[in-house]
This record gives structure tokens, C-alpha cells and sequence, in this order.
């Protein structure tokens, strides 16, 4: 026997991952302040960074505003507007006062709707980057950030545009996290749904651009696969089954109870089965928190409950080619 052997290599990297912010202001605050609090390497913030609407608050005249939300009506005095502004970012929402004549114009005019969300999501995610830069300057912590299915294409542009130093827009790279060897691919897009979100593709389309995101990728056994869907029929895809014939989609029960199903994808599934990376992480469907193995792969899906400001993570160790740890967290 040699007397001369490899040592194992004991570096540890410490992951805190968790995802679907969806614009939530206390949410991503958490998210950033999770690094020194658990202490970790490297912050991952899976897709789905942007809030899912814009509410308008009108001016009705007198220092009165009216604004309704989540179909409750809500009359306010000129000195609420900064608090209620407040809980609506708590939700995700995006806001902005305007006068009765503004409002109007909206209403006829579609595109300008969609122009001031994409002002409002861009002034929101660019004040995040820039919050990260200044939290994590002078640490060792990286955060990554991706997109998801529901974020823009526009809103994927402003976070390469303005990452700098301690934020890296990871997706469509080969993202090196270590010396260790841990590399990560990254990759936004899901699998088609009834909302017909900006992002979602056919499976053979997904399963084409993660075959290009592992180009040049010979071993697996360090590397994580950050994929905003979930592998389906896993456990970390089920959800309520839902109707698509109706605006909006509703809920299809039998015997007064949802109908749940695996809402995930094929090609992602497929992918891990094939090249059975280390660690595959995962978000896109908020109920369904867990961490299992597919063969030597661990995946994971921290869930999401960003609407009550509460943060869903995972502490994730890794050792090598090995997991050592996985600990959901909740605060």
C-alpha cells in the first residue's frame, strides 16, 4: 500500500438559497441580511424577482387618495401614502400616485401601463442590486441572482446592467463559486403554465438551452444546476391543478378538495436523471418546500411565503462532491 495518498479536500462551502421574491421589499432585505446572520459564502437568489402588479393611488382632491387592492377599496389621507406605499411593497406590489386624469389615460392606453411597470420593477431591482452592493462590500460574500419565468426580459437586462462587484448576474454562465471546484448553471425559464408568464417555454425548447448551459461541462460531481423549474412528479413541483378556460385561472377540485398534481418539468427532470449533478435547486412552485435525492442529486425547493414577508431558505453545506448538509429555514 502507498504510503503517499490524496487527502480529501475538507473545504467547506456554505449556500443560503431561497427564491420567488416577487418584489416583497422585507423579503429580499432578509434574503441579504441571511449572509453574515448564517454565516455563508455565497447568497443564491433564485427567479422570480419582480412583484406581480401595479397599484395605482388616485387623487380624489382635498389631500384624499383612493386606491383599491386585492379588491378592498381604500381611502386615504394625504399623510398615509408613505405607509400604505409601504405595505404594498411588503406585498410585492409596485405603486404609483397619480391624479384622476392620469388614471384615465391609463385605462385607455395599455402600453403606458406596461411602460410604468417596467419603470417601477426597474427602479425596485436596481435599488436591491445596489443595497447588496453596499451590504456585502468588505465580506467574502458573492450573491447570485438569476431571473424566472414570470421576470421580463427587460427586468433580466437591468440586473446584468447594473451588477457590479458583489452581485453577479448569473444566468446562461458557468458560474465558478469557489477553489474548490463547485461551478453552477443558471437558468430562468420554466415550463409552460395558465398564467402564460413572459418567460415559459415548451419543454423541448428548456431542455435545449439547459443542453447549451452544460457545454464544456465534462464532470458533474461538483456541479449545481440552479433551475427556476422543478423537476416534475418529484414532490417539489405539487400544486393545485387549475382551470385555463377562465380569466383568471381557478382552482379544479373534486369533492370540495383541490385537485394537486406535479406541475413540473420533464426537461429539467431529465437533465438531472442524466448528468446527476451535485445539487439542483429550484423554486417556481411556492407550496412545495422540501429537499429529496434523484439518484446522487440533491434538489431542493425552499418554497415561498414572500406575500406575509416572510423569507423560505435552505442552508445548504457542501464538502467536495458531497452534501453534507441541507437545512430549511424560515424567519
Amino acid at each position: 500500500m502507498s504510503f503517499w495518498s490524496k487527502k480529501a479536500d475538507t473545504r467547506r462551502l456554505r449556500i443560503f438559497f431561497a427564491t420567488d421574491v416577487h418584489g416583497s421589499e422585507p423579503t429580499f432585505r432578509k434574503f441579504l441580511n441571511a449572509g453574515k446572520f448564517y454565516n455563508v459564502d455565497v447568497l443564491i437568489l433564485g427567479g422570480d424577482i419582480t412583484g406581480k402588479m401595479l397599484i395605482p393611488i388616485i387623487s380624489t382632491g382635498n389631500q384624499q387618495y383612493r386606491a383599491t387592492v386585492q379588491s378592498i377599496s381604500n381611502v386615504l389621507h394625504e399623510g398615509q401614502i408613505q405607509e400604505f406605499e409601504t405595505r404594498l411593497a411588503k406585498l410585492g406590489f409596485y405603486s404609483s400616485v397619480m391624479s384622476e386624469d392620469e388614471y384615465r389615460h391609463l385605462r385607455e392606453w395599455p402600453a403606458e401601463v406596461e411602460k410604468l411597470y417596467y419603470e417601477k420593477a426597474s427602479q425596485r431591482l436596481t435599488s436591491w442590486i445596489r443595497l447588496a452592493e453596499e451590504r456585502l462590500a468588505g465580506t467574502h460574500i458573492l450573491c447570485y441572482i438569476t431571473g424566472g419565468n414570470d421576470d421580463p426580459v427587460q427586468i433580466v437586462d437591468v440586473l446584468q446592467q447594473e451588477a457590479r462587484e458583489r452581485v453577479v448576474a448569473c444566468e446562461g454562465m458557468i458560474a465558478q463559486l469557489d477553489d474548490a471546484g463547485h461551478t453552477m448553471i443558471s437558468l430562468g425559464f420554466s415550463n409552460p403554465t395558465p398564467w402564460k408568464t413572459p418567460r415559459e417555454i415548451d419543454d423541448s425548447q428548456l431542455a435545449e438551452k439547459i443542453l447549451k448551459s452544460v457545454e464544456g461541462i465534462d464532470d458533474f460531481s461538483k456541479v449545481i444546476f440552479n433551475l427556476h423549474a422543478p423537476p416534475i412528479n418529484s414532490t417539489l413541483d405539487t400544486c393545485p391543478m387549475l382551470d385555463d378556460s377562465t380569466d383568471p385561472p381557478t382552482v379544479i377540485t373534486s369533492g370540495g378538495e383541490p385537485v394537486m398534481y406535479g406541475a413540473g418539468s420533464q426537461a429539467v427532470m431529465d437533465a438531472i436523471n442524466r448528468y446527476q449533478p451535485l445539487l439542483s435547486l429550484h423554486g417556481h412552485i411556492h407550496e412545495s418546500r422540501g429537499n429529496i435525492k434523484i439518484g446522487r442529486t440533491t434538489a431542493v425547493n425552499p418554497g415561498s411565503e414572500y406575500g406575509e414577508g416572510i423569507l423560505r431558505g435552505a442552508i445548504i453545506n457542501l464538502i467536495g462532491d458531497q452534501v453534507e448538509s441541507v437545512q430549511l429555514t424560515s424567519g
